[in-house]
């Protein structure tokens, strides 16, 4: 029987450090899976899907000068609509992936949206989801593939990656020990909780795999800005070919906040902007005036940085931890209300959600959205540029939404930034009622309210900006 210490996320992180110690001085799982995929290696193309994969279509698309291939949802519009003029593009928040916008049938923000006469498209950003690296290319299959065992055990690439592994194992153990110290809280143990062993051997299973990808998680905010995020517009744009070639943009969380930055370089370069219409969901780029519980992410930056740790595993912590919150004695019950707030989700769609929706996050990403808590908020990786300096010269409509009850983008960091657009263009709404329902920061997009209060102020707001 384990006994852990009660200090709340403290204990939890002081179990990772135990198991991942203990996992660094074995050896990976028996085999690492193949991964195999359908791709082009010039342009995108249509893939066959996974099963996790429940939009219509799924699309990669290769980065230029680059290993990664963006994974894109695709949600046909409605043959009982008639279709929008401009295609709608999807951005999640950091570490998270397609899921959280097509969560169950009945609970799917992307499928609501295609039945509503949008092009619908989720992008999946570099690391996320079902993005993939091209480590290795079949030229007679068109495929691209993972790094098998028999690859690393015999080829030099093999033993590098193999070494590569054994050091980020062992960086991961130094980062959780790191963060349990700054987390100062009661010492106390508690002794019935041997579940939790075998649900984090799960997890750091889960993790093996992504083990010989890790020393490539090496991008931070701006890659996604001046990247990813422009390569798959371009993509969408020539698959559904609006006439005046815009798109429908809508953010959440981090997805809201590159919006913005996209918006403020545009407004910054005098460039026409590629976007009709943008809303965002619980975003900000400055959070200094607000109790932001994201404060929570900056510890475990200076860890990483410490150990040289290429990665914050967000994904697997959360997975492990999870039983912890929502079962008795609930020790960790501070954790479910930062993604919804009470009553607002099924258990079974919240335990979904946190368990299929998070990933990994490179540190360099962390780093660089934590200058958000900074004067003057967040910047581009050199320092140079506030992204939020140049808004106000934005010629697109906004609609800036906000949860009555979102702890890690409050209403009034949200308005931080949407009054920083001129007014004509800016529109502002929190929801929640005194007395309920309130929305925490997930429930915008799948609440159980959201469907009657949220989802028809979205589409009014698209329908109105969706001119040609």
């Amino acid at each position: 029987m384990i006994a852990f210490p009660q200090s709340d996320l403290r204990w939890a992180i002081h179990s990772a450090a135990a198991l991942l110690s203990f996992s660094a001085a074995g050896s990976p799982p028996q085999r690492l899976r193949r991964l195999c995929i359908s791709a082009s290696a010039d342009d995108g193309r249509t893939t066959p899907k996974p099963s996790v994969c429940t939009a219509d279509e799924l699309h990669y698309v290769p980065l230029p000068n680059n290993e990664w291939n963006l994974s894109l949802w695709r949600y046909l519009p409605s043959s009982q609509r008639s279709r929008r003029n401009h295609p709608l593009l999807l951005l999640s928040g950091v570490g998270t992936n397609a899921i959280g916008y097509d969560l169950a049938p009945g609970s799917s923000f992307a499928r609501h949206m295609s039945g509503q006469g949008f092009d619908t498209w989720i992008l999946e950003v570099r690391g996320a989801g079902l993005s993939a690296r091209n480590s290795v290319k079949d030229p007679h299959q068109g495929k691209f593939e993972g790094i098998s065992e028999e690859q690393l055990s015999s080829t030099d690439e093999g033993l590098r990656d193999a070494a590569q592994i054994s050091s980020i194992t062992s960086q991961l153990g130094d980062f959780c020990n790191r963060l349990g110290e700054i987390i100062d809280e009661s010492q106390q143990p508690i002794t019935q909780f041997t579940g939790l062993h075998n649900r984090f051997s799960i997890t750091l299973g889960d993790f093996w795999k992504q083990l010989h990808l890790i020393g490539k998680y090496n991008w931070d905010f701006d890659h996604y800005l001046e990247e990813d995020v422009p390569i798959a517009m371009d993509y969408i744009r020539n698959q559904s070919r609006p006439k005046d070639g815009k798109l429908l943009a809508i953010g959440h969380s981090m997805g809201g906040i590159l919006l913005y930055a996209m918006l403020s370089q545009d407004g910054y370069r005098g460039k026409n902007t590629e976007l009709a219409s943008v809303i965002t969901l619980g975003s900000s780029l400055e959070y200094t005036t607000s109790r932001s519980s994201l404060k929570m992410l900056i510890p475990f930056v200076d860890p990483a940085k410490a150990v040289n740790l290429p990665v914050v595993p967000v994904g697997a912590l959360l997975a492990a931890i999870y039983p912890l919150a929502s079962y008795p004695p609930y020790l960790l019950s501070w954790l479910n209300p930062q993604i919804s707030a009470q009553n607002m989700m099924h258990p079974e769609l919240f335990e979904r959600l946190v368990l299929k929706n998070f990933c990994t996050i490179p540190a360099k990403l962390l780093s660089q959205l934590s200058t958000a808590f900074g004067k003057g908020g967040l910047r581009n990786r050199s320092g140079t540029f506030f992204y939020k300096d140049h808004l106000h010269k934005t010629n697109v409509p906004v609609l800036a939404l906000a949860g009555d009850k979102d702890l890690i983008c409050p209403p009034e960091a949200v308005y931080e930034t949407v009054k920083l657009i001129p007014e004509n263009l800016a529109t502002y709404k929190v929801f929640g009622e005194p007395r309920g329902p309130h929305y925490a920061h997930y429930d915008l997009v799948g609440g159980r309210m959201a469907y009657y209060q949220v989802y028809p102020r979205i589409i009014e707001f698209l329908s109105r900006h969706d001119i040609c």
